[in-house]
């Protein structure tokens, strides 16, 4: 059977609101472990869709590379690439995007760190603050030691999903125009979830 290679837009063309339709996502991450135990943590029915979750520990560009080989080596629905801006250049960090975009990928990015993400399932924050930081608010909001790696963590968040991805959005509407470099704090890994829900049956959270 020949290739079904993603489409300009990212997604395989087949309808996504048929639950008989199986969906493979492919998820690279920078991370080699916070990321992909999250994305891993999601509940998959594994007769609408399977989800292929790579940590590479690589820079941005690295990272859209890699998934470039692994999309050329399988049969994707969906590609994602995960990365934070961190302590990368603004030119990587922009290239990667664009590199991925260009490609038909999409992009869940986090300025500054992708513990953002968590914190947002808690409050909205529109203050950029040191990575570090982000450790100390969560051992705070968690009410307990944030473990960077957790496997556990997506369970405890989950019934704030509802308010994380509102956060999000908010957040992303502070910027016009938009310069995700520069786009200090932001994320789009409520896109990816958003997504990922699509074909989880009955996703309800807060």
């Amino acid at each position: 059977m020949p290739k079904r290679k993603v489409n300009s837009r990212g997604y395989s063309p087949r309808k996504v609101n048929k639950r008989e339709v199986r969906q493979r996502f492919l998820i690279v991450c920078e991370g080699e472990r916070t990321e992909p135990n999250y994305f891993r943590s999601f509940r998959v029915p594994k007769n609408v869709f399977e989800i292929d979750v790579q940590g590479v520990g690589e820079n941005p560009s690295r990272l859209v590379q890699r998934a470039r080989e692994l999309n050329q080596q399988e049969e994707y629905d969906q590609v994602w690439c995960v990365f934070d801006r961190d302590a990368w250049t603004i030119e990587d960090f922009n290239n990667a995007i664009r590199n991925a975009e260009e490609q038909g990928f999409k992009v869940a990015y986090s300025n500054e760190a992708f513990e953002l993400w968590y914190v947002l399932h808690f409050e909205f924050l529109n203050t950029g603050i040191p990575r570090s930081d982000y450790i100390k608010k969560l051992n705070y909001l968690l009410k307990k030691t944030y473990k960077k790696n957790s496997e556990t963590i997506y369970d405890e968040l989950f019934v704030k999903q509802s308010l994380a991805i509102k956060n999000a959005e908010n957040l992303l509407r502070q910027y016009d125009p938009h310069v995700p470099a520069k786009d200090n704090p932001s994320t789009k890994v409520h896109l990816l979830v958003q997504e990922l829900n699509k074909f989880i049956p009955e996703t309800k959270s807060e």
